[in-house]
């Protein structure tokens, strides 16, 4: 008797067969990961044994002891207790060097290491691939394309409107029914610093701030989105006015260049203009820089002034002193600051915007104490840590513009609110003169004052934020 073909019996054995197959394949890539995970860990545990830190999990690494709202206070513990740098075990088998001691950081600033992609991966989708995220080469090339847009004199009139940006701000805060109330402030500095830069880099006329859905102070993601669809329609038209002579040469004339004009008007060495793609990672990633950073450096800014308010006082009378009681800010006021310059200095470092940076090492490196690391370590520049190092900062934790005083001496790394060396951030003049702008303005018709039961968290992420917002009382001067 024969069995058929399609009998249940040889169809259950080529089912069995299937999954023993599944299961071997997946029983050796379980063991072939396992082999790479022991062999990675032992590679990392022998290089980074000059570099101790606290106990951590064999699988886990420190992750299980970083609370999400904890993690700049165990930084700030690994600073007191392990001098310059300390290894920091993201899992069983990813660790990176940890490093807030200027002198180990003026090493690294000073090579030319790529950006650690494990950091800036999720950002990419976004901004696409700009001065922010590119290197060698190409960064290189564009960096030197770029700088022209940052010159003082494409500078100059931005203040305009910046001040223009921040009284629209100041109005709907004017406006609001009780001002004693304490408000959330970082969503509208945020839509604040998103209509300058659009307006800055597109020569856009519409009120960001003023649309509808920013009615309850909140900058939604969504108007990211309109953003980035508005860079792509800009460069669109911009592209086709420039193939017109007669449009050609009355944007030549035009007596303020926007970023977006003199973006399109670069060239490389060989001649060639920005790809289109590259045009809009370059306008999205300036948008990014140049919104969330200010935004962050400009709400903390005014929380460690509401904390401190005999500071913020004196500040007050020194911008009345230049400006009166009106609200024009020019190019030239923004020297004539001096200890409001300190002050916002200190909140800096304080609260520094972009509270770290990352690097691959593509060579071997060895520091001034004689520690070395191999090519292919991660290290991480902490700069919350560099600006709370004790060796450096005398009560790190308290709020001294006088650190900042004209005659005042540190090393050249001990501050970096916009990083250094050749990857510094290419638009800190840009972000300054905001800084400035803000804080100007805002001390001419308000008194910042804390909310005692809503205390900022500073929370480690690419940009410095509060994990329940920053809350203040804004009262109206007379």
């Amino acid at each position: 008797m024969s069995f058929s073909v399609l009998s249940p019996t040889r169809n259950l054995d080529g089912v069995s067969g299937f999954f023993q197959v599944v299961f071997l394949l997946s029983l050796f890539l379980v063991l072939f990961k396992a082999v790479q995970f022991y062999l990675r860990r032992q590679w990392l545990l022998k290089t980074l044994q000059n570099f101790p830190s606290t106990p951590s999990h064999w699988l886990w690494g420190h992750q299980l002891k970083l609370v999400e709202d904890k993690e700049l206070q165990q930084i700030l513990t690994w600073v007191e207790k392990f001098p310059s740098a300390c290894s920091q075990w993201l899992s069983g088998s990813c660790a990176r060097v940890l490093l807030y001691d200027p002198d180990y950081v003026k090493v690294i600033l000073g090579r030319s290491d790529p950006k650690a992609s494990g950091v800036y991966r999720f950002i990419a989708p976004w901004i696409g691939y700009g001065l922010l995220l590119l290197n060698g080469k190409k960064w290189f090339q564009h960096r030197r394309m770029l700088t022209p847009a940052f010159h003082y004199d494409i500078l100059k009139p931005y203040v305009r409107i910046m001040a223009d940006s921040v009284n629209t701000m100041l109005d709907r805060w004017e406006k609001l029914d009780d001002q004693d109330h304490p408000l959330e402030i970082f969503h509208y500095i945020s839509s604040m610093t998103l209509d300058t830069i659009m307006k800055c880099a597109f020569s856009y006329q519409g009120g960001v701030q003023l649309d509808k859905m920013f009615s309850d102070g909140r900058l939604s993601h969504r108007a990211c989105q309109i953003a980035h669809e508005h860079t792509d329609g800009v460069i669109k038209m911009r592209k086709t006015q420039l193939q017109n002579e007669e449009e050609l040469e009355k944007v030549k004339k035009k007596r303020r260049l926007d970023f977006l004009d003199i973006l399109l008007f670069a060239k490389t060495e060989d001649g060639n203009s920005l790809s289109d793609e590259d045009l809009r990672a370059e306008v999205d990633t300036f948008m990014f820089e140049g919104h969330d950073t200010t935004a962050s450096g400009i709400s903390w800014i005014f929380y460690a002034l509401a904390t401190h308010p005999e500071h913020q006082q004196r500040c007050r009378e020194e911008v009345q002193s230049i400006l009166g009681d009106g609200t024009s800010v020019t190019w030239d006021h923004l020297d004539q600051m001096p200890y409001t310059t300190m002050c916002i200095k200190e909140a800096l470092r304080l609260y520094p915007p972009v509270p770290g940076v990352s690097r691959e090492l593509n060579t071997p490196v060895t520091f001034p104490d004689g520690r070395s690391l191999p090519k292919g370590v991660s290290v991480a520049i902490s700069i919350y840590g560099l600006h709370h190092n004790p060796s450096l900062w005398p009560n790190p934790k308290v709020f001294d513009p006088s650190r900042f005083a004209p005659d005042s001496s540190r090393h050249s790394h001990a501050f970096l609110p916009f990083s250094g060396g050749a990857r510094n951030c290419i638009g800190k003049q840009f972000a300054m003169n905001e800084l400035k702008v803000a804080v100007a303005l805002t001390l001419l018709r308000f008194e910042l004052l804390p909310d005692p039961n809503r205390i900022p968290v500073p929370m480690l992420r690419l940009v410095l934020k509060s994990k329940e917002g920053i809350y203040l009382r804004l009262k109206k001067l007379r």
